[in-house]
């Protein structure tokens, strides 16, 4: 692959895994190089974050467009004037725009806190997928990226690893140690695509 990935991320809230994929890039892990920031929300930690590694950030809400296909047209010519070769979704509450995922067939990828196919689907974000999997006596959950398509959590797995659930668990404490295991796993899974190791077609 010539030169650096140039990598997008979406964020809506203290974007965790986007600081692990920021300090990827920062060490050399990832051949790439987090070139822009989009938050639906301005309020976001995860500006905070783009700004101290002096990363261009927009804020860009679906309530500012009076219809999806704006909302895309923007979002297309933002990635587009700054030659932007993957989307990394890291806790983006939005769901991305039909025309933005037609345009980005097999580059955006999202993170999920679960073994997909399992405990996916609208609703399941956040806190409420570990009190699911709690709920449901499941002996393991662990975090799955894929590609996203136009229908929630449904798109080709791309990778996914363990995390067991003990006794005792709360959603909490079983929220914190899936965390660890998402700030590892996307940015390892993002440096195999930068390097060419692993192909999304």
């Amino acid at each position: 692959m010539a030169g650096k990935l140039r990598i997008a991320a979406f964020a809506s809230h203290g974007g965790s895994n986007l600081q692990a994929l920021i300090d990827g890039c920062a060490s050399g892990q990832i051949a790439g190089e987090m070139v822009l920031v989009i938050c639906n929300n301005r309020k976001a930690y995860a500006l905070e974050r783009a700004r101290k590694h002096q990363i261009e950030t927009l804020v860009i809400s679906d309530t500012e467009f009076d219809s999806e296909t704006a909302l895309a047209q923007e979002l297309l010519s933002q990635l587009a004037a700054r030659s932007v070769g993957l989307i990394c979704l890291a806790g983006y509450m939005k769901k991305m725009p039909n025309d933005v995922i037609r345009a980005y067939r097999n580059r955006i990828l999202n993170i999920h806190p679960a073994l997909l196919p399992k405990f996916g689907g609208k609703g399941m974000y956040g806190i409420h997928v570990h009190e699911a999997v709690l709920a449901a006596g499941e002996k393991e959950t662990g975090v799955t990226i894929h590609l996203v398509d136009e229908v929630y959590d449904s798109g080709k797995i791309v990778a996914q690893r363990r995390v067991p659930v003990n006794p005792g668990d709360t959603p909490e404490s079983l929220q914190q140690r899936v965390l660890e295991i998402e700030h590892q796993l996307y940015p390892e899974t993002v440096a195999r695509i930068a390097s060419g190791e692993l192909r999304l077609e």
